[in-house]
């Protein structure tokens, strides 16, 4: 069965890959995830703040109690708790490409234009094969605009985009009101690729200590249905490639995500739980669902659930959300409990 397809201008065996996470810190696993049949690595994200020398100023000023709430100290990560540096990222492309053969991709991310660039360049020359670039950022404050929020990304894309020739890939968040609109911007600047969508972590309050505590919660395949909108929305309409990132847990998720539109599908919680022979499993019923199915190639079932194949896309997303509500029938609601 020929599973192959084409990611940011890669050609892999097929597009199950780990996405960005803690997995690819460690060389052991990383062998490991290549001997499961990894089509390529992602590395974890080097963070803007780990690129500015003098951990930003604005860490300095709430490490000052004098300046505001002890208690609010703990919303702010402490740089030295980053596994791996700027200069020890940089070592850990060098040392996967020594002992890999499929594609690595570096991510970086950040909310500025700051260091970027010459971080960008760094990445290149250490070897990694395409980089993807994480924007996550949360709009709280009462002067940030829909607008100003969508030209911060589309300025950090076009200065890393203009200062590299690797494949570039811009990893959205659902959240932006005009996603469509955004997505033909970033075509304009030729990125090679997207990835939906960034997962945002939500903090939680410890309420005897009086201080946030980060929560780190695990996908469920419940995630994927957003994805799946949009890559069935974009799929066949844009020229970057597609990965799905979020919600992928087992062979039905790859496969729903691939009918949507998806080139690759990223995964991560599902690796962790489960370990990297994860992969392998997928790609085995992956391959067993498509000859059951009597395909004769991945590329003949990818696509075939996307909006291109409707004639009028916003009609249909309208009819499917009427449904959707008037099919909670009394029959599918819970007996009252008197």
């Amino acid at each position: 069965m020929d599973l192959s397809t084409r990611y940011l201008g890669l050609v892999l065996p097929h597009p199950l890959m780990p996405g960005a996470s803690p997995l690819a810190e460690n060389l052991d696993t990383v062998r490991r995830l290549e001997d499961a049949g990894a089509a390529a690595i992602v590395l974890p994200s080097l963070f803007e703040e780990q690129l500015l020398q003098d951990r930003m100023s604005v860490l300095r000023h709430t490490e000052d109690p004098a300046e505001g709430f002890a208690e609010a100290l703990s919303y702010f990560p402490h740089t030295d708790d980053f596994a791996l540096g700027p200069e020890s990222y940089l070592e850990q492309i060098r040392r996967i490409k020594l002992a890999v053969n499929v594609p690595v991709i570096a991510s970086l991310n950040g909310i500025t234009r700051a260091g970027w660039i010459d971080y960008a360049r760094l990445i290149e020359q250490a070897g990694a094969d395409a980089l993807e670039l994480n924007v996550y950022f949360v709009a709280a404050g009462a002067k940030d605009t829909a607008a100003s929020v969508e030209d911060r990304l589309i300025e950090i894309a076009a200065a890393v985009k203009q200062s590299v020739e690797l494949p570039v890939a811009v990893k959205l968040s659902p959240f932006f009101s005009a996603l469509r609109h955004l997505v033909r911007r970033l075509e304009a600047l030729e990125i090679d690729g997207l990835v939906l969508f960034n997962r945002f972590y939500q903090p939680d309050i410890d309420i005897e200590a009086l201080e946030t505590v980060p929560r780190l919660s695990l996908s469920t395949s419940s995630e994927l249905l957003l994805r799946l909108r949009w890559l069935a929305i974009l799929s066949g309409r844009v020229r970057p490639s597609l990965a799905a990132s979020g919600g992928i847990h087992d062979t039905a998720d790859a496969i729903k995500a691939l009918m949507a539109g998806a080139d690759a599908v990223q995964l991560v919680s599902a690796l962790l739980q489960r370990g990297p022979s994860h992969l392998s499993r997928l790609r085995n019923e992956l391959v067993e669902w498509l000859e059951r199915h009597q395909y004769a190639s991945l590329a003949e079932m990818q696509g075939s659930m996307n909006l291109l194949r409707c004639p009028d896309p916003a009609a249909f997303e309208r009819a499917n959300y009427m449904a959707a509500l008037q099919g909670w029938g009394p029959e599918n609601r819970p007996a009252a409990d008197f």
